[in-house]
């Protein structure tokens, strides 16, 4: 499991509000991570698993979006 499945897991698990998932962002770790990743992407290549690690955390990204959206929807209800 990647840093970013450990950071989101622990977030959920964490019993969150709809407010810190409308704000929650990636740590610093992270988000270096995958920089580098589409860095080094675009001009060397990636080895297969980091293409796995690369494409896992762009549907973790997706899947935050949705939540997000919901979770702005649910406070401006609120």
């Amino acid at each position: 499991m990647t840093k970013a499945h450990d950071e989101i897991i622990r977030f959920i698990a964490s019993g969150v509000t709809s407010q810190q998932v409308a704000s929650f962002q990636p740590s610093v770790e992270v988000r270096d991570r995958v920089e580098m990743l589409i860095r080094k992407e675009k001009t060397d290549g990636l080895l297969p698993e980091e293409q796995r690690e690369l494409d896992d955390y762009m549907r973790l990204e997706h899947l935050m979006r949705l939540a997000k959206a919901q979770a702005r929807a649910l406070i401006g209800r609120e």
